[in-house]
C-alpha cells in the first residue's frame, strides 16, 4: 500500500506532543548534541509504544507488529503479518488517525490476501449515512462503513473531520 497520508491534528491524542516537538527541535537544532539526539530518539520510541498499546487495546493482533514514529517527519511506520487485509487496514487507521501523525508508511504484509477498501477522510458536514450514499448509491448502508471500522468507531455519529474511513467493497 506505500504510504498513507493522515491529517496531523486530528486523531486520537496518545502521547505529548509538545515533548516529541521539542525534543525533534532540539535534534535539528544541535544535530550532533547526542543528549538532544537521545531526548528525540526516547520520546519516538514513547510515541511507537503509545501507537502500539492503542492498537492492542483495539483487539487487533498482527504477528511480528513492529510499530515506530519518527517525530522528525510525523511519520509512523508499521510493519508485521495479518491475518486479513481488514485487519491490515484497521492497524494502519490505528496508526494514522492519530493526533500528531501526518502518515503511515505501510510495511505490512497478509496471510490471506484480497481487495483493498476504499478510504473516505471524514470532512466537516459528512455523516456515515452521507459517504454511504456517496459510495454505494444508499444512505442505509452506512451501517457496512461502520462494521469496517470498529472498534476505532464506538458509535455511527462519532466521526470527526481529517478521520480516515475504510469504505469496504
Amino acid at each position: 500500500m506505500g504510504i498513507m497520508s493522515f491529517i496531523k491534528e486530528a486523531g486520537e491524542k496518545l502521547f505529548g506532543h509538545k515533548e516529541a516537538a521539542a525534543a525533534a527541535e532540539q535534534a535539528q537544532a544541535a544535530p550532533d548534541n547526542s543528549a538532544a539526539l537521545a531526548a528525540s530518539a526516547a520520546a519516538d520510541e514513547k510515541a511507537g509504544k503509545a501507537i502500539a498499546a492503542y492498537i492492542g487495546t483495539q483487539k487487533l493482533n498482527a504477528d511480528g507488529l513492529d510499530v515506530r514514529f519518527d517525530g522528525k517527519t510525523s511519520m509512523v511506520t508499521v510493519a508485521g503479518q495479518a491475518a486479513d487485509q481488514a485487519t491490515k487496514e484497521k492497524i494502519l487507521l490505528c496508526c494514522g488517525n492519530v493526533a500528531g501523525v501526518a502518515g503511515v508508511n505501510d510495511l505490512m504484509t497478509v496471510a490471506a490476501p484480497a481487495d483493498e477498501s476504499k478510504w473516505h477522510t471524514v470532512v466537516r458536514g459528512d455523516t456515515l449515512s452521507a459517504i454511504s450514499k456517496t459510495y454505494y448509491g444508499n444512505a442505509n448502508q452506512y451501517m457496512k462503513i461502520f462494521e469496517a471500522n470498529k472498534p476505532m468507531l464506538s458509535h455511527p455519529d462519532k466521526i470527526y473531520p481529517g478521520q480516515l474511513l475504510r469504505i469496504p467493497a
